[in-house]
Protein backbone atom coordinates (compact mmCIF):
# COMPACT_ATOMS: atom_id res chain seq x y z
CA UNK A 1 0.00 0.00 0.00
CA UNK A 2 1.52 3.24 -1.19
CA UNK A 3 1.67 6.06 1.25
CA UNK A 4 2.08 9.68 0.39
CA UNK A 5 4.46 11.69 2.55
CA UNK A 6 2.82 14.55 4.28
CA UNK A 7 4.23 17.94 3.44
CA UNK A 8 4.98 19.89 6.56
CA UNK A 9 5.17 23.65 6.30
CA UNK A 10 6.87 25.53 9.10
CA UNK A 11 5.34 28.90 9.51
CA UNK A 12 7.77 31.66 10.39
CA UNK A 13 6.67 34.23 12.93
CA UNK A 14 5.06 37.16 11.23
CA UNK A 15 7.28 40.19 10.95
CA UNK A 16 5.85 43.49 12.10
CA UNK A 17 4.86 45.68 9.23
CA UNK A 18 6.90 48.78 8.56
CA UNK A 19 5.51 51.95 9.97
CA UNK A 20 4.12 54.12 7.20
CA UNK A 21 4.83 57.83 7.06
CA UNK A 22 1.15 58.48 7.47
CA UNK A 23 1.36 56.85 10.91
CA UNK A 24 3.32 59.74 12.34
CA UNK A 25 1.46 62.14 14.54
CA UNK A 26 1.30 65.85 13.82
CA UNK A 27 3.95 66.49 16.46
CA UNK A 28 6.28 63.91 14.87
CA UNK A 29 5.86 65.49 11.45
CA UNK A 30 6.55 68.92 12.88
CA UNK A 31 9.74 67.64 14.52
CA UNK A 32 10.91 66.06 11.25
CA UNK A 33 10.35 69.30 9.37
CA UNK A 34 12.06 71.28 12.13
CA UNK A 35 15.11 69.01 12.10
CA UNK A 36 15.39 69.13 8.31
CA UNK A 37 14.95 72.91 8.23
CA UNK A 38 17.59 73.36 10.97
CA UNK A 39 20.19 71.33 9.08
CA UNK A 40 19.47 73.03 5.75
CA UNK A 41 19.35 76.47 7.34
CA UNK A 42 22.63 76.06 9.21
CA UNK A 43 24.69 74.61 6.36
CA UNK A 44 23.15 76.65 3.53
CA UNK A 45 22.35 80.06 5.00
CA UNK A 46 24.21 80.82 8.24
CA UNK A 47 27.35 82.85 7.34
CA UNK A 48 29.83 81.31 9.76
CA UNK A 49 32.94 81.29 7.57
CA UNK A 50 34.28 84.39 5.78
CA UNK A 51 30.75 85.81 5.64
CA UNK A 52 29.59 82.76 3.68
CA UNK A 53 27.62 79.69 4.60
CA UNK A 54 29.42 76.35 4.55
CA UNK A 55 27.70 75.15 1.36
CA UNK A 56 28.36 78.45 -0.41
CA UNK A 57 32.01 78.20 0.59
CA UNK A 58 32.12 74.63 -0.78
CA UNK A 59 30.41 75.72 -4.03
CA UNK A 60 33.09 78.37 -4.53
CA UNK A 61 35.76 75.66 -4.21
CA UNK A 62 34.14 73.17 -6.59
CA UNK A 63 36.06 74.64 -9.51
CA UNK A 64 38.06 73.10 -12.39
CA UNK A 65 41.00 75.36 -11.52
CA UNK A 66 41.18 73.66 -8.10
CA UNK A 67 40.55 70.15 -9.51
CA UNK A 68 37.47 69.90 -7.28
CA UNK A 69 34.64 70.16 -9.83
CA UNK A 70 33.48 66.65 -8.92
CA UNK A 71 31.95 68.11 -5.73
CA UNK A 72 28.96 69.44 -7.67
CA UNK A 73 27.95 65.88 -8.61
CA UNK A 74 28.09 64.31 -5.15
CA UNK A 75 24.65 65.33 -3.85
CA UNK A 76 22.79 64.36 -7.09
CA UNK A 77 24.62 61.00 -7.16
CA UNK A 78 23.75 60.38 -3.51
CA UNK A 79 20.09 61.15 -4.27
CA UNK A 80 20.14 58.71 -7.20
CA UNK A 81 21.57 55.96 -4.99
CA UNK A 82 18.77 56.54 -2.47
CA UNK A 83 16.25 56.29 -5.32
CA UNK A 84 17.95 53.07 -6.46
CA UNK A 85 17.28 51.57 -3.01
CA UNK A 86 13.69 52.82 -2.85
CA UNK A 87 12.20 49.28 -2.64
CA UNK A 88 14.46 48.33 0.27
CA UNK A 89 13.45 51.55 2.02
CA UNK A 90 9.75 50.74 1.62
CA UNK A 91 10.27 47.25 3.05
CA UNK A 92 12.48 48.37 5.94
CA UNK A 93 11.11 48.05 9.45
CA UNK A 94 10.96 51.38 11.26
CA UNK A 95 12.00 51.16 14.90
CA UNK A 96 13.64 54.11 16.61
CA UNK A 97 17.17 53.65 17.95
CA UNK A 98 18.90 55.61 20.69
CA UNK A 99 22.26 54.91 19.04
CA UNK A 100 21.45 57.69 16.62
CA UNK A 101 22.00 60.26 19.35
CA UNK A 102 25.67 59.29 19.53
CA UNK A 103 26.14 60.19 15.86
CA UNK A 104 24.19 63.40 16.38
CA UNK A 105 26.46 64.26 19.31
CA UNK A 106 29.54 63.54 17.18
CA UNK A 107 28.14 65.76 14.42
CA UNK A 108 27.49 68.61 16.85
CA UNK A 109 31.04 68.22 18.23
CA UNK A 110 32.46 68.49 14.69
CA UNK A 111 30.35 71.60 14.05
CA UNK A 112 31.64 73.23 17.24
CA UNK A 113 35.22 72.25 16.47
CA UNK A 114 35.06 73.47 12.87
CA UNK A 115 33.37 76.72 13.85
CA UNK A 116 35.80 77.38 16.69
CA UNK A 117 38.89 76.70 14.54
CA UNK A 118 37.40 78.34 11.43
CA UNK A 119 37.95 75.13 9.45
CA UNK A 120 34.97 74.73 7.11
CA UNK A 121 36.09 71.26 6.02
CA UNK A 122 35.64 69.98 9.58
CA UNK A 123 32.21 71.59 9.79
CA UNK A 124 31.22 70.09 6.45
CA UNK A 125 32.36 66.68 7.69
CA UNK A 126 29.69 66.96 10.40
CA UNK A 127 26.88 66.82 7.82
CA UNK A 128 27.05 63.05 7.13
CA UNK A 129 27.30 62.30 10.85
CA UNK A 130 24.27 64.45 11.64
CA UNK A 131 22.18 63.02 8.80
CA UNK A 132 23.02 59.43 9.70
CA UNK A 133 22.30 60.09 13.37
CA UNK A 134 18.90 61.60 12.58
CA UNK A 135 17.99 58.67 10.30
CA UNK A 136 19.11 56.11 12.89
CA UNK A 137 17.32 57.86 15.76
CA UNK A 138 14.02 58.33 13.91
CA UNK A 139 13.75 55.45 11.44
CA UNK A 140 15.99 52.84 13.02
CA UNK A 141 18.73 50.43 12.01
CA UNK A 142 17.21 48.92 8.87
CA UNK A 143 16.63 52.28 7.21
CA UNK A 144 20.03 53.53 8.44
CA UNK A 145 21.73 50.46 6.94
CA UNK A 146 20.19 51.18 3.54
CA UNK A 147 21.12 54.87 3.68
CA UNK A 148 24.60 54.36 5.18
CA UNK A 149 26.45 54.49 1.85
CA UNK A 150 24.61 57.41 0.18
CA UNK A 151 24.88 59.50 3.36
CA UNK A 152 28.62 58.98 3.89
CA UNK A 153 29.17 59.31 0.13
CA UNK A 154 28.68 63.03 0.86
CA UNK A 155 32.24 63.04 2.25
CA UNK A 156 33.42 63.31 -1.38
CA UNK A 157 31.99 66.82 -1.65
CA UNK A 158 34.52 68.16 0.88
CA UNK A 159 37.20 70.11 -1.04
CA UNK A 160 40.58 68.55 -0.29
CA UNK A 161 43.41 70.94 -1.03
CA UNK A 162 46.07 68.41 0.00
CA UNK A 163 45.56 66.56 -3.29
CA UNK A 164 47.03 69.49 -5.20
CA UNK A 165 50.15 69.46 -3.01
CA UNK A 166 50.65 65.74 -3.66
CA UNK A 167 50.31 66.08 -7.44
CA UNK A 168 54.06 66.31 -8.14
CA UNK A 169 54.57 62.75 -6.86
CA UNK A 170 52.08 61.40 -9.35
CA UNK A 171 53.64 63.52 -12.10
CA UNK A 172 57.03 61.83 -11.69
CA UNK A 173 55.46 58.39 -11.29
CA UNK A 174 53.39 58.66 -14.47
CA UNK A 175 56.24 60.27 -16.42
CA UNK A 176 58.52 57.32 -15.61
CA UNK A 177 55.82 54.75 -16.38
CA UNK A 178 54.97 56.31 -19.76
CA UNK A 179 58.64 56.48 -20.72
CA UNK A 180 59.18 52.81 -19.82
CA UNK A 181 56.09 51.56 -21.67
CA UNK A 182 56.88 53.71 -24.71
CA UNK A 183 60.37 52.19 -24.82
CA UNK A 184 58.85 48.71 -24.87
CA UNK A 185 56.69 49.82 -27.80
CA UNK A 186 59.76 51.04 -29.70
CA UNK A 187 59.18 54.74 -29.02
CA UNK A 188 62.31 56.23 -27.44
CA UNK A 189 61.67 59.27 -25.27
CA UNK A 190 63.94 61.51 -23.25
CA UNK A 191 62.65 62.76 -19.91
CA UNK A 192 63.71 65.89 -18.06
CA UNK A 193 61.73 66.27 -14.87
CA UNK A 194 58.10 65.84 -15.93
CA UNK A 195 58.76 66.62 -19.61
CA UNK A 196 58.80 63.86 -22.20
CA UNK A 197 60.48 64.60 -25.53
CA UNK A 198 60.94 62.49 -28.63
CA UNK A 199 64.54 61.27 -28.97
CA UNK A 200 65.19 63.49 -32.02
CA UNK A 201 63.47 66.50 -30.45
CA UNK A 202 60.66 66.63 -33.01
CA UNK A 203 57.99 67.05 -30.33
CA UNK A 204 57.56 66.94 -26.57
CA UNK A 205 54.95 67.17 -23.85
CA UNK A 206 54.95 68.23 -20.23
CA UNK A 207 53.04 66.05 -17.76
CA UNK A 208 51.11 68.75 -15.94
CA UNK A 209 49.12 68.42 -12.71
CA UNK A 210 45.87 67.70 -14.52
CA UNK A 211 47.49 64.92 -16.54
CA UNK A 212 49.11 63.36 -13.48
CA UNK A 213 45.82 62.04 -12.15
CA UNK A 214 44.76 64.66 -9.59
CA UNK A 215 41.91 65.86 -11.80
CA UNK A 216 40.46 62.39 -12.20
CA UNK A 217 41.74 60.72 -9.01
CA UNK A 218 38.74 61.51 -6.80
CA UNK A 219 36.30 60.93 -9.67
CA UNK A 220 37.64 57.40 -10.21
CA UNK A 221 37.62 56.70 -6.45
CA UNK A 222 33.97 57.81 -6.40
CA UNK A 223 33.20 55.58 -9.37
CA UNK A 224 34.89 52.63 -7.67
CA UNK A 225 32.94 53.24 -4.46
CA UNK A 226 29.62 53.23 -6.34
CA UNK A 227 30.56 50.12 -8.31
CA UNK A 228 31.65 48.23 -5.18
CA UNK A 229 28.50 49.27 -3.32
CA UNK A 230 26.14 48.04 -6.03
CA UNK A 231 27.89 45.00 -7.49
CA UNK A 232 29.92 43.52 -4.62
CA UNK A 233 28.12 42.23 -1.51
CA UNK A 234 31.24 41.06 0.42
CA UNK A 235 32.66 43.78 2.68
CA UNK A 236 36.32 42.73 2.38
CA UNK A 237 36.06 42.77 -1.41
CA UNK A 238 34.57 46.27 -1.30
CA UNK A 239 37.57 47.35 0.79
CA UNK A 240 39.97 45.65 -1.64
CA UNK A 241 38.45 47.47 -4.61
CA UNK A 242 38.59 50.80 -2.79
CA UNK A 243 42.23 50.19 -1.83
CA UNK A 244 43.06 49.64 -5.51
CA UNK A 245 41.14 52.70 -6.74
CA UNK A 246 44.22 54.95 -6.70
CA UNK A 247 45.92 52.39 -8.92
CA UNK A 248 42.95 52.56 -11.29
CA UNK A 249 43.43 56.33 -11.60
CA UNK A 250 47.14 55.90 -12.30
CA UNK A 251 46.44 53.26 -14.98
CA UNK A 252 43.81 55.54 -16.53
CA UNK A 253 46.13 58.50 -16.85
CA UNK A 254 49.04 56.40 -18.11
CA UNK A 255 46.73 55.05 -20.83
CA UNK A 256 45.57 58.55 -21.70
CA UNK A 257 49.10 59.93 -22.08
CA UNK A 258 50.19 56.89 -24.08
CA UNK A 259 47.46 57.61 -26.63
CA UNK A 260 48.77 61.19 -26.90
CA UNK A 261 52.30 59.87 -27.47
CA UNK A 262 51.07 57.41 -30.11
CA UNK A 263 49.16 60.09 -32.03
CA UNK A 264 52.22 62.35 -31.94
CA UNK A 265 54.41 59.49 -33.16
CA UNK A 266 52.00 58.93 -36.07
CA UNK A 267 52.87 62.43 -37.27
CA UNK A 268 50.20 64.60 -35.60
CA UNK A 269 51.94 66.20 -32.59
CA UNK A 270 49.95 69.45 -32.84
CA UNK A 271 46.65 67.59 -32.85
CA UNK A 272 47.83 65.32 -30.01
CA UNK A 273 48.87 68.26 -27.83
CA UNK A 274 45.91 70.43 -28.84
CA UNK A 275 42.33 69.28 -29.56
CA UNK A 276 42.92 65.65 -28.61
CA UNK A 277 44.55 66.60 -25.31
CA UNK A 278 41.60 68.80 -24.38
CA UNK A 279 39.08 65.99 -24.78
CA UNK A 280 41.24 62.96 -24.02
CA UNK A 281 40.09 62.97 -20.41
CA UNK A 282 37.17 60.82 -21.56
CA UNK A 283 39.70 58.26 -22.82
CA UNK A 284 41.06 57.70 -19.32
CA UNK A 285 37.80 56.31 -17.94
CA UNK A 286 37.72 53.17 -20.16
CA UNK A 287 41.22 52.36 -18.89
CA UNK A 288 40.04 52.87 -15.30
CA UNK A 289 36.92 50.76 -15.86
CA UNK A 290 38.97 48.00 -17.44
CA UNK A 291 41.38 47.96 -14.49
CA UNK A 292 38.48 47.99 -12.02
CA UNK A 293 36.65 45.10 -13.73
CA UNK A 294 39.86 43.09 -13.92
CA UNK A 295 40.55 43.67 -10.22
CA UNK A 296 36.98 42.68 -9.34
CA UNK A 297 37.39 39.49 -11.34
CA UNK A 298 40.67 38.69 -9.61
CA UNK A 299 39.23 39.07 -6.09
CA UNK A 300 36.46 36.67 -7.10
CA UNK A 301 38.78 34.01 -8.52
CA UNK A 302 37.90 30.67 -6.98
CA UNK A 303 34.54 31.87 -5.69
CA UNK A 304 31.81 29.37 -6.48
CA UNK A 305 28.16 30.23 -6.35
CA UNK A 306 26.27 28.08 -3.96
CA UNK A 307 23.38 26.30 -5.61
CA UNK A 308 20.36 25.10 -3.74
CA UNK A 309 19.85 21.37 -4.39
CA UNK A 310 16.62 20.48 -6.09
CA UNK A 311 13.95 19.01 -3.83
CA UNK A 312 12.68 15.59 -4.71
CA UNK A 313 9.07 14.67 -4.37
CA UNK A 314 8.56 11.45 -2.47
CA UNK A 315 5.52 9.39 -3.39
Amino acid sequence: MATEAAQIEVEKPARPAAVATGGYSLVDKFLLVAIGASIVGFFCFVPIYAHHSIMLWAWQHWLPSLDQEHGKLVIPISALIIWYHRRRLRAALIVTSNWGWWFIAAGIALVLLGTRTQQPRITLLALPALLFGVVLAIWGREVAKVLLFPIFFLVFMIPVGALQQASFRLQFLITGAVKAISSLMGIHLDSVGTTLREAHGAWGFDIAEGCSGIRSLVAIIMLTAIYAHIFEPALWKKIALMACSIGFAIVANIGRILTIILIARMGYPEFAGGPYHEYSGFVSFPFALGAMLLCHKLVNVGAHSKTIPATKRVS
